[in-house]
């Protein structure tokens, strides 16, 4: 069943067409990555799919229903969670408050959060924690983690949101190679157990071609391939433009 829709996507800034005409879906349960070089417009169309940005043109829909106009508040409680390029946390908070204070939101009670984020949700907080491998620094300041770490504790609030739609911007960005493959086992483990649609983009090909049930490819704002890993992977397009040789 398709969860995410896309459908003529565009978007430009100033002179630049940062989306053109994009086209695609991410059905429940499925692990697509969207791959390009710097500057392709993958950050944009994950801004646009967040609510970060407004489309010029095109159609987004989740399980049928539009997000067009909607704030990236709103779109979050539709339940679609999302991790950062560069992650945002609270450093000053320890990671079991910055999950804790996502679960508040979650439950509409951020009102209260500074009497409650102590307390309220902290064994809910602790099992999503260990559920991404970082229990051990709910104690501390995220001010004082790994930048790979801090990916984990992002995941962590995103999929406080319980999310039907989970979009993850490069989520394997400053992880050892180790760390990488189990982060994303778990993505996979969350897309095929959880029935969550998982949108991500990634510079790391061995990662994309390893986990992704389907592939992406965006170029100059154009989605110039999809298909499976070994379609893609020998679409001449896109070993020429993105790959190279080396990939073939």
């Amino acid at each position: 069943m398709t969860a995410l829709s896309v459908r003529a996507l565009t978007k430009s800034y100033g002179g630049v067409r940062a989306l053109r005409d994009v086209s695609f879906h991410v059905s429940a349960g499925e692990l697509v990555a969207m791959i390009g070089p710097n500057g392709a417009g993958k950050t944009t169309c994950f801004d646009v799919l967040g609510g970060q940005a407004s489309a010029d043109a095109g159609v987004v829909q989740l399980d049928g229903q539009s997000l067009s106009g909607m704030t990236p508040r709103q779109i979050w409680r539709l339940g679609v969670g999302r991790t950062f390029q560069i992650t945002a946390t609270f450093g000053s908070m320890t990671v079991r408050e910055n999950v804790q204070t996502a679960l508040l939101s979650h439950r509409r009670r951020l009102w209260s959060m500074m009497s409650l984020a102590a307390r309220a949700h902290a064994a809910e907080a602790d099992a999503l924690l260990a559920r991404v491998g970082i229990l051990q620094h709910a104690h501390q300041p995220c001010a004082l983690l790994a930048y790979g770490d801090l990916k984990r504790v992002e995941l962590a609030m995103a999929l406080a949101n319980r999310p039907r739609l989970l979009l993850m911007d490069e989520p394997t960005a400053g992880m050892a190679p180790q760390e990488r493959g189990a982060l994303m086992r778990l993505a996979a483990t969350l897309a095929r157990e959880g029935g969550t649609a998982v949108l991500f983009t990634e510079h790391d090909m061995d990662v994309v071609f390893t986990h992704a049930d389907r592939v992406l490819v965006l170029v100059e704002g154009e989605l110039i391939a999809q298909g499976s890993p070994a379609v893609v992977r020998a679409n001449a397009q896109v070993r020429e433009t993105y790959l190279g040789s080396g990939n073939a």
